[in-house]
């Protein structure tokens, strides 16, 4: 019994596929039904129907060509598919093991000038070079830019859904569809009886000039290319775990439509009184799930819900007082443990006595932050806890259930709260009990250059997706 009943081949515009899509149709028992979910036509623009299902019923119901495609007797059926093609038939086929993979690639500049000279002359085939239509086109960086990375959100999407599901796909380059050997093996890997006498030459290359003929700003794309970090070597490493959104967190005010998502370590008791305050001081609104969530946000109408950033120095401060200084409930007693024995921290085994001074404070501080470096960089055994998680990973995973309408910081959290609330309707916010960081005080005792740059090495992700500046004590 062959491994595959059906194939895709995931390729995009100007890359081959219709090259390879005729000598997939050259071999015995197979049949590629062109563009069968491309939003436009139904797999070719002369095509009415595929299979009896006309263009109609498959934006209608998607996943039933999909099905015909499969069980068409006495051949193996597949068809193309590109980035921007009905999306709800791919989840269907990414899980089937038996619907085979074909990725079909091409170096993204040639791709991307053949796309554009193929707009600007209107001839997306050729079978008759006698016909060819050429034009020299200007390279667009931005527009280059843009293909690329959605060129590469597709690759790494299609190669991340294979390696959950244990699958793996036949790659093919622009270059292999000349090789009748290639095509040959592709016709193995599906497990189908016909081979390649000769390839398929029907359609012709459009444009085999060289680039530097057809682009007509030839330098200034070489200089454009040059400027693109092809290896991303300016990418922050992270290596945090994904986080989740922490619903049972998210606190609601008594009366008022505001969600509020805390960040651990961040002003979250101030924002509690300050939630209370605005309705007069009910209880707030709390241990929510996702289920009571939904609930809340039904029966709120017009709601906003919203987050609160905190300097990375002062956050980091917070956890250590909070979590690792401080003794009793709510404290990381066996993480500090671990730290005393791992990384040297100067703390004693029970609470601090009275020679622990500002200056013993800052050295502990220290190894705090050498060891929230190598934590958030997976060197640790250790959790890295959501006490001093980045904010950035922290906000990734609240996105998974609810993106914060606004993303206040606590610097300006005075004039931030009341524009949140003029988006509610309320025009009269109660004050905010200042200040929000008891911590800060003992902070600015100890913060030097020293202090800035061991922060700045644990949460160089947080200043880069922030913008945050050196941390200063408030005026």
């Amino acid at each position: 019994m062959p491994q595959f009943d059906s194939f895709v081949v995931f390729a995009e515009m100007r890359t081959g596929s219709n090259f390879l899509e005729a000598n997939l149709n050259a071999l015995d028992g197979v049949r590629c039904h062109g563009e069968a979910f491309n939003p436009h036509f139904i797999g070719h623009p002369d095509t009415e129907a595929i299979l009896d299902v006309t263009l109609a019923q498959r934006h209608a119901e998607p996943l039933r060509l999909l099905a015909a495609i499969r069980d068409e007797p006495g051949v193996m059926g597949g068809f193309r598919f590109f980035n921007d093609h009905d999306p709800r038939v791919l989840d269907a086929v990414l899980a089937d093991p038996r619907c085979a993979k074909i990725i079909l690639t091409r170096n993204p500049v040639e791709s991307y000038v053949s796309r554009k000279i193929a707009a600007a002359t209107g001839q997306w085939k050729l079978t008759n070079a006698r016909h060819a239509k050429s034009d020299i086109v200007t390279f667009d960086a931005a527009g280059f830019e843009q293909h690329l990375a959605a060129l590469q959100a597709f690759q790494v999407f299609l190669l991340n859904a294979l390696q959950k599901s244990g699958q793996t796909a036949f790659y093919v380059d622009y270059e292999d569809l000349q090789d009748i050997e290639v095509m040959n093996g592709l016709a193995l890997w599906l497990g189908v009886p016909g081979r390649l006498a000769a390839l398929d030459r029907k359609l012709k290359k459009q444009n085999p000039e060289p680039l530097e003929e057809k682009v007509a700003n030839f330098a200034a794309m070489e200089q454009a290319l040059a400027r693109l970090d092809r290896f991303n070597l300016g990418r922050t490493p992270n290596f945090e775990p994904r986080r989740g959104a922490a619903v049972p967190s998210f606190v609601a005010a008594p009366d008022s439509p505001l969600l509020y998502m805390p960040l651990r370590s961040g002003p979250e008791a101030a924002l509690r009184d300050w939630l209370c305050a605005l309705d007069g001081g009910g209880a707030l609104i709390q241990d929510f799930t996702h289920k009571t969530l939904r609930q809340w946000k039904a029966g709120h109408p017009g709601h906003r819900s919203f987050t609160v950033l905190r300097h990375p120095v002062a956050r980091a401060h917070a956890a250590f007082c909070e979590r690792i200084v401080a003794t009793g409930p709510g404290t990381f007693g066996e993480i500090r443990e671990r730290l005393r024995q791992n990384f040297g921290l100067p703390l004693p085994q029970g609470p601090v006595g009275p020679d622990y001074d500002a200056a013993a404070h800052r050295t502990a501080f220290g190894v705090f932050l050498t060891f929230l470096k190598a934590n958030l960089g997976g060197q640790t055994a250790l959790r890295v806890d959501p006490a001093w998680a980045s904010q950035a990973a922290q906000v990734q995973g609240m996105a998974q259930v609810a993106v914060p309408d606004m993303v206040l910081r606590e610097d300006r959290l005075a004039e931030d709260l009341a524009m949140l609330c003029w988006q509610i309707g309320r025009e009269d916010p109660p004050d905010l009990v200042a200040p929000t960081d008891p911590h800060a005080g003992l902070l600015a005792q100890i913060h030097d250059r020293a202090i800035e740059s061991l922060v700045r090495e644990a949460y160089g992700r947080d200043y880069v997706a922030f913008g945050f500046g050196d941390w200063a004590p408030a005026a």
